[in-house]
């Protein structure tokens, strides 16, 4: 949204029938067609930001001067504050009672016990011979002491917060002058969405009675279309799955001709032995 020539970002996106999209705002989520028409009406008040969409019906508010950084914040962060030095926000500690067990530093490989050096190694062509290395099984990793609850942990600590001195509230934040231009920042990972039938108006209410005339009709139409298309495409593919029953049993017969060859047998060629053709196998 623009205020005094400069464009301020939605802070959270919407939460509501949208998934989010990283500080752009809204996209459909996958529960509605993306293929159909919706509405989606935007209504500023006083202090207040309201979102209704898809059917009339609201669905998120907020506050202008809390959804947006229009104004400085109400409060900022002590200047002054510091974290005392004997916090401790540690919540576990080292157990001062547990020690590391004597066995317990082991190296991580060892030499392959099963390992032989080859017959044909020459010690002087190929150097001393070495076994292999393997995992040792023994190996246990880095020793840590067990953790103990912290008897000195006072929790995380909270900086402290005091009234911005540069903050100073709009009564008049919600107020335009004038709306000389709209614009839409998208993200999107298909083509072809269309964004008309836009309307600026100071009516709330005649802004819900021109949606409903403009979008009720129109969903309604690319309901019945996209119905007739599905059934388009499922009768396409039935016949498509009829046309091509021999497919199907010669796909049947390079599996059992795949098996046969694995159990050591001459798949069936239909000719008997010896006869001789020039044709090539296929692939």
């Amino acid at each position: 949204m623009c205020r005094s020539e400069a464009y301020y970002r939605l802070r959270d996106t919407l939460k509501c029938m949208f998934s989010k999209v990283a500080n752009t705002g809204l996209v459909l989520s996958k529960k509605r067609w993306f293929f159909l028409i919706y509405i989606v009406l935007c209504v500023l008040m006083m202090f207040l930001f309201s979102l209704v969409l898809i059917d009339n019906s609201k669905v998120e508010s907020g506050e202008l001067e809390v959804d947006w950084d229009f104004l400085p914040p109400k409060k900022i962060k002590d200047p002054e504050a510091k974290k005392p030095e004997d916090w401790d926000d540690r919540s576990t500690i080292d157990d001062p009672d547990d020690s590391k067990p004597e066995d317990w530093d082991k190296p991580e490989h060892v030499a392959d016990p099963d390992a032989t050096k080859p017959e044909d190694w020459d010690d002087e062509m190929d150097g001393e011979w070495e076994p292999p290395m393997i995992d040792n099984p023994d190996f246990k990793g880095e020793w840590k002491p067990k953790q103990i609850d912290n008897p000195n942990y006072k929790g995380p600590w909270v900086h402290p917060e005091i009234d911005n001195p540069e903050y100073a509230p709009d009564p008049e934040i919600y107020r335009k002058d004038e709306v000389c231009a709209i614009g839409f920042d998208l993200w999107q990972v298909k083509a072809g969405t269309i964004f008309d039938n836009v309307l600026i108006t100071d009516d709330p209410e005649h802004a819900k009675e021109f949606g409903e005339e403009v979008w009720r009709a129109t969903l309604e139409g690319e309901k019945k279309m996209k119905e007739s298309q599905d059934e388009e495409e499922r009768k396409k593919r039935e016949e498509e799955a009829k046309s091509s029953p021999k497919d199907d049993d010669e796909d049947e017969d390079e599996d059992e001709d795949d098996e046969a060859i694995e159990a050591g047998e001459a798949p069936e060629t239909g000719e008997e032995d010896g006869d001789e053709h020039d044709d090539h196998d296929e692939l």
